[in-house]
């Protein structure tokens, strides 16, 4: 077994990047220092100075690499911190699951309107709601029936993004889809069912609504964002989904959600923790 082999079975994504805990990195590191300078002080008393400090050093060093791969120095110290920190603290570093969906929508932007005037939604005929066009359902299914091969969602992704597909590359971290261009991470989503949902929705509105390329990323995800609300199968399994109350964990802390879930495989559509935001017609 290689070094670097070693290094990928010892190391936890989910704790370091992008998903790393600040107060856990900041915690761990002051005890690692402690550590060093306790330990290499007894070795020193006995040993001599020069010993001592070089057993401090490995000390520190261990230490450095542990928090460096695996995201913390001591086992549990998320659970820890989520349990006795200050929830006003962990929010100032809280950095939860990050996608391009995330943001509400802008006070600039009716999603609504818009939706409308690309014709994938229209006012529901037995409720005073909104739901899908035939059309537009057709279509995005369709275009999803395609997508789900993983050669074919590169493929969209990179013509949306106008990078060469070679470039792009996929992670998953538990529940959470990761696309990458080169490393450089690029967007990530509740599940993959999630990601196939928005790169399907997005070739199909850019099709269909003047202007798409000139709207901002952030604007392109609400619409994406609100259009996930309106699925009725997963993206990936084709099971149906539903609604539900559910808690998550990020980084730092545990938070109440409604999510929309696919009851086949599990695949996590969308997710809110405003749950009078969500509505949803059936």
């Amino acid at each position: 077994m290689s070094i670097g082999d070693v290094v990928s079975r010892f190391r936890q994504p989910e704790y370091t990047g992008g998903q790393r805990c600040v107060p856990c990195t900041v915690v761990n590191s002051a005890i690692g220092v402690v550590a060093a300078a306790v330990i290499g002080g007894a070795v020193g008393t006995s040993a001599g100075v020069v010993v001592g400090t070089g057993v401090g050093a490995i000390v520190f060093g261990l230490s450095a690499a542990s928090i460096a791969l695996r995201g913390y120095l001591v086992p549990g110290t998320p659970t820890l911190t989520k349990r006795y920190f200050p929830d006003w603290l962990l929010r100032r570093f809280d950095k939860g699951p990050q996608t391009r969906a995330e943001v509400s929508p802008d006070e600039d932007l009716d999603v609504e309107t818009v939706l409308m005037r690309a014709e994938a939604v229209k006012p529901c005929e037995n409720a005073d709601d909104l739901c899908l066009t035939e059309e537009f359902r057709t279509a995005w299914n369709d275009r999803l029936d395609f997508v789900r091969s993983e050669e074919a969602s590169r493929a969209e992704l990179a013509e949306i993004l106008g990078i060469e597909a070679d470039s792009l590359s996929f992670e998953e971290f538990g529940e959470a889809f990761v696309a990458y261009v080169d490393e450089t991470r690029v967007g990530q989503w509740e599940s993959r069912g999630a990601f196939l949902a928005d790169v399907a929705a997005a070739t199909e509105l850019e099709a269909r609504l003047d202007g798409w390329e000139t709207l901002g990323l952030r604007q392109q995800s609400q619409l994406l964002y609100a259009l996930r609300l309106f699925l009725e199968e997963c993206p990936t399994c084709t099971g149906a989904v539903a609604i539900e109350e559910d808690t998550v964990e990020s980084c730092c802390r545990s938070i109440d959600i409604v999510a929309v879930s696919c009851q086949e495989c599990g695949a996590r559509i969308f997710e809110t923790d405003h749950p009078g935001d969500v509505a949803r017609a059936t």
